[in-house]
């Protein structure tokens, strides 16, 4: 009975979600009441509006994924289907995580509310949940299990089980990039490095799931079954579609959000964050010791202010230090000290 799928039909077909409905209008109501609420009460430093555009965006990806032709199809073509779990799980959850919504409701709250927010935030319930760990596991399962085991076949006949899918889909998502891409008050605070390598570690679970699909049959779990219509690709192409998806779709998405950990990474100036901490350390104590080991590079009356002066004595992490003028020109004739005596000089 439907039409032919595509960009027409995608944009055209709504479908009403009344649940889906309710809690994206609820959310966004409350989103912007929060933000208009610091806004009041902090008018010098007001919530910024490319947060609330972001969580609005993520709030309108799950509309389009559910209540578009997205989700009009999903029943009829696995490749569609799969289209919309990756904008649950990898589109949505970073665009609702920028919009950092728990900040804002303790940015907004008062008490008893404001108290009780935070009493959650430390709870062990909000610490598991928000765990690295748990939430790799946590979105592996969901990967997998949704479209490789028989729960496929069970979410394609079972529309009840279908929707808890998808919600299941964007908490997982939420739960799994909140300590990667986001900036809550939550426990853990992984570094850049760290995050990069979760990334890269869960990569494969999405290009697994893709190529098995890629290379599967007509007994594999997730193909819709009953007639199809007569314009849809067969069951075995409509399958092999959506495994190119999920691989090539899955990986890109995944690479581009790495990038985004890059450029979050590049753009932080805390020393300990960027991973500059360690290095200007390490950079100061060997300059320091090979200025400090070789007097002739030392600039006159260095030797005997090094008693009472602590860049002298070695100490070259504070005002004055390794980067002052008198302590560049004393690395600078230590240089020229080492080209002089250097191997192979003729005289």
């Amino acid at each position: 009975m439907l039409p032919p799928f595509g960009w027409e039909a995608a944009i055209s077909r709504w479908q009403f979600a009344p649940v889906v409905t309710a809690a994206v209008v609820t959310a966004a109501g409350l989103y912007l009441w929060g933000a208009r609420r610091v806004a009041r009460r902090h008018p010098a430093r007001p919530w910024p509006r490319w947060r609330t555009a972001t969580f609005l965006g993520g709030l309108a990806v799950v509309v389009l994924a559910t209540q578009s032709g997205i989700g009009g199809y999903d029943d009829v073509l696995f490749w569609d289907h799969m289209v919309q779990h990756l904008m649950l799980i990898m589109i949505a959850p970073p665009l609702l995580i920028a919009g950092q919504p728990v900040t804002l409701l303790l940015h907004a709250s008062r008490n008893p509310l404001h108290t009780w927010a935070k009493r959650v935030l430390r709870s062990r319930v909000a610490g598991f949940l928000t765990w690295p760990v748990f939430g790799f596991v946590a979105y592996s399962a969901a990967i997998a299990g949704a479209h490789l085991t028989n729960l496929a076949n069970l979410v394609e006949t079972n529309q009840t089980l279908h929707d808890a899918e998808h919600a299941t889909f964007l908490l997982v998502g939420y739960l799994f990039f909140l300590p990667i891409l986001g900036h809550e008050p939550i426990r853990w605070r992984l570094s850049y490095p760290v995050r990069f390598v979760i990334l890269v570690l869960v990569m494969p679970v999405d290009t697994f799931t893709g190529l098995v699909l890629s290379y599967g049959n007509a007994g594999t779990p997730g193909v819709p079954p009953g007639p199809r219509p007569s314009w849809a690709p067969g069951p075995v192409q409509d399958l092999h579609w959506g495994g190119a998806i999920m691989w090539v779709g899955g990986d890109a998405i995944m690479f581009g959000l790495m990038m985004i950990v890059f450029l979050m990474w590049s753009r932080d100036e805390r020393p300990a964050a960027s991973g500059r901490g360690w290095l200007e350390a390490a950079r100061r104590t060997s300059m320091a010791g090979l200025v400090a080991t070789h007097p002739a590079a030392s600039p006159p009356g260095t030797a005997e202010q090094a008693a009472g002066d602590p860049v002298a004595a070695g100490d070259w992490s504070g005002p004055g230090g390794i980067d002052d003028d008198e302590h560049l020109a004393a690395y600078n004739a230590f240089l020229a000290r080492l080209n002089e005596s250097g191997p192979g000089r003729q005289h």
